[in-house]
């Protein structure tokens, strides 16, 4: 049987079609990936699962770890009694009437910050899903859940607690003299002072910045690289 041009065109054309849409298909479908592999690696990614169960049980405190497995164990002390507890995503913290302690997912223990002989204890935790704060009458006290560090910055003498947001990997605490910022990636308290004479008007975490309006400025701080960028009104 013998094909005449135009039908031999149209067979060709739609087996070349076809061919196209299978490449084509295969390309789309390797962006996907790629495009998804880069995303999991973004520092920061949320949102993140709760993979971390925290129980006081038999004057023990137990960090469950669904992630990696296993248990981290915390002796209670005499007569020491837990006031609040609780988890989120990778980090965990407890507050008992004599210390804060604070877990995170892989750690091989619990940090712990005990109370001093005026300082009043916090009531609860703020919690991120890689950070988390706890705030005393004397100090701020940070829970880094990237490298499983409890962290502290001491008030100054009359220094006043005005604020304290935390977004999924971000905190903040806002007194009268400084903003202080904390990074779960770089580790440790960023701090930028604020004028006597600033108003604040609004505080924002969001899952990886920290916004703060003032009366006379704008303040941003980026989890993702533990720096404040100042901006005037």
């Amino acid at each position: 049987m013998r094909l005449s041009l135009g039908e031999l065109f149209s067979a060709n054309f739609s087996i070349d079609m076809g061919r196209w849409l299978k490449v084509s298909g295969s390309l789309l479908a390797l962006v996907a990936v790629s495009t998804q592999a880069r995303a999991q690696d973004v520092p920061g990614e949320v949102p993140l699962a709760d993979v971390l169960e925290i129980l006081a049980v038999d004057r023990e405190l137990l960090a469950i770890d669904a992630a990696g497995g296993g248990q981290t164990v915390a002796r209670l002390r005499l007569d020491e009694v837990v006031v609040w507890k609780g988890a989120r995503g990778k980090v965990g913290v407890v507050i008992t009437d004599q210390r804060v302690l604070a877990v995170a997912t892989q750690s091989g223990s619990w940090q712990e910050a005990d109370y001093g002989r005026t300082e009043l204890r916090p009531e609860s935790a703020l919690l991120g899903e890689r950070i988390a704060l706890a705030i005393t009458s004397d100090r701020v006290l940070g829970f880094d859940g990237g490298s499983g560090n409890l962290v502290e910055q001491r008030l100054g003498p009359r220094e006043k607690f005005v604020a304290a947001r935390v977004g999924e990997n971000v905190a903040v605490v806002v007194t009268d003299r400084q903003a202080i910022g904390l990074s779960p990636f770089l580790g440790g308290f960023f701090s930028v002072p604020i004028g006597l004479k600033d108003q604040i008007e609004s505080i924002s975490a969001e899952s990886n910045i920290v916004t703060l309006t003032s009366s006379r400025q704008i303040l941003i701080f980026r989890a993702t690289t533990g720096t404040w960028e100042e901006r005037t009104r």
